[in-house]
């Protein structure tokens, strides 16, 4: 039998971009990220944007020596975010399609088309002894070109899912996409657009070992605190893993 606990990292990008809509120093991602480990997060993720609109390299510097759980840095495929994680050897880089003009992450890495590309940034982050995932879209061609080029993990984009709910197909395509990526020896995450309403589903699938969720937990900490709306997540994912698996 499989752990009923996967994992919840939790995605602080919003704390900072609280801060940044009056430039000054609060809230701060270090406290919010100390808050969210002692509410049981398993560890914390942010991603540094090339444009920086939210998290900003003195954040990631500060998050490298503070953060006590684990440390998931999610960044584009870029020799300046390269560089910095070679650097600081967070414990996971999560490499992620990004485009200046997007208001959020919308759509997986095209790693068929990037495979030199991203092979050689996987082989680069991998020798400075950092564990890297892949985020992409629950396809199977996308999730066999990402073992072969290196990745240790894959994030299955639940965007898709998560605008969807009413199709069965979009669930389908997740369940089916966390097969194919153990098959392949690939460690199996998950992540964007999740909430307390919807992450049941995704919890339950008993490949998935970790999620990484972030708006909804900050958006719900307006109204009933950081650490509650992490326990609230974690709730909500341990209900779903146990009433999969009685």
């Amino acid at each position: 039998m499989r752990s009923r606990h996967s994992r919840l990292y939790v995605n602080i990008d919003h704390v900072a971009t609280l801060r940044q809509a009056r430039g000054g120093t609060e809230p701060s991602p270090v406290e919010a990220a100390a808050v969210c480990e002692a509410a049981g997060a398993d560890g914390i993720t942010v991603h540094l944007r090339e444009d920086r609109r939210h998290i900003q390299d003195s954040d990631v510097e500060a998050l490298a020596t503070s953060i006590t759980t684990f440390f998931n840095f999610e960044m584009a495929c870029v020799d300046e975010m390269i560089a910095m994680a070679v650097r600081l050897k967070p414990s996971q880089v999560s490499l992620v399609p990004e485009k200046r003009e997007e208001v959020t992450t919308e759509g997986g890495l095209d790693v068929l088309g990037g495979r030199v590309r991203i092979g050689a940034a996987v082989d680069r982050l991998k020798a400075a002894g950092i564990h890297v995932s892949l985020f992409v879209a629950p396809d199977p061609r996308t999730i066999v070109a990402a073992r072969q080029v290196g990745a240790d993990a894959i994030e299955l984009h639940t965007g898709e899912y998560a605008n969807h709910l009413a199709d069965p197909a979009t669930l389908a395509a997740l369940v089916d996409g966390a097969r194919i990526g153990a098959a392949e020896g690939l460690s199996i995450y998950a992540g964007h657009g999740l909430t307390v309403r919807n992450v049941g589903p995704v919890a339950a699938i008993p490949e998935v070992t970790e999620l990484n969720i972030g708006h909804s937990i900050v958006s719900r900490s307006v109204f009933v605190g950081l650490q509650e709306a992490v326990r609230e997540m974690r709730r909500a994912m341990d209900a779903a893993r146990y009433q999969h698996e009685i």
